[in-house]
């Protein structure tokens, strides 16, 4: 009968600490867990306005004429862009002061500064966007004789070009842009003819975006 009631006793204290478990178990919430399964494809985002500034090198010809300026290039740019799934659209505008300028005989042509306002188009894979752009170009072309007689004229034309930019936080990104921009021509009293300037820039850009 001591064994029995003994026995029972044991059986009761198991039961009651499995019960006590198993409580446990039931009001046990785990804690945070790294959001991995629905984490968004892209996760950077290149929406809003942003501001920064480019250093580059710029190299073409002189129409009608046979000097070809190049020199450094650097400046200030500032755009806004809208994000659509991997798609992003943009407006951008620069303005940057150029080294850029040849001679040859007595002419020398030289390119004091340069600005665009263009669109963009651009393609992202995270934080790296692939992008083309193109729209209006405006810039100055100086001639010059024998460092005595100068003359100047504001050109308007045309840009297009690619390039590429990485986030590297998420307000700070970097890029590397290749253009093309025509400046059209113009008539030149100096040089009797009509002239303008055609080249090509090569620039790193680095921005903050708000």
């Amino acid at each position: 009968m001591r064994k029995a009631t003994l026995g029972a006793s044991v059986l009761a204290a198991i039961g009651v600490s499995a019960s006590a478990q198993a409580a446990d178990l039931n009001y046990y919430r785990p804690g945070p867990q790294p959001y991995t399964v629905n984490q968004p494809l892209n996760a950077f985002s290149w929406a809003g306005p942003y501001l920064g500034g480019t250093l580059g090198y710029s190299w073409g010809t002189v129409d009608n004429n046979p000097t070809r300026p190049s020199g450094f290039e650097g400046g200030a740019e500032i755009g806004y862009n809208w994000q659509s799934g991997l798609w992003v659209f943009g407006v951008e505008g620069d303005l940057s002061a150029s080294a850029a300028n040849d001679t040859f005989a007595p002419w020398k042509f030289s390119n004091p500064w340069f600005g665009t306002a263009r669109g963009r188009l651009g393609y992202t894979m995270n934080n790296v966007l692939f992008y083309g752009t193109a729209g209006l170009a405006f810039g100055e072309l100086r001639a010059a004789t024998a460092g005595l007689v100068s003359e100047t004229h504001t050109n308007v034309g045309w840009t297009a070009g690619v390039g590429a930019e990485v986030g590297i936080t998420q307000n700070w990104s970097a890029k590397v842009e290749y253009l093309f921009v025509d400046l059209s021509d113009s008539n030149f009293t100096l040089t009797g003819v009509q002239n303008g300037y055609r080249f090509s820039t090569v620039r790193l850009g680095v921005n903050y975006h708000f």
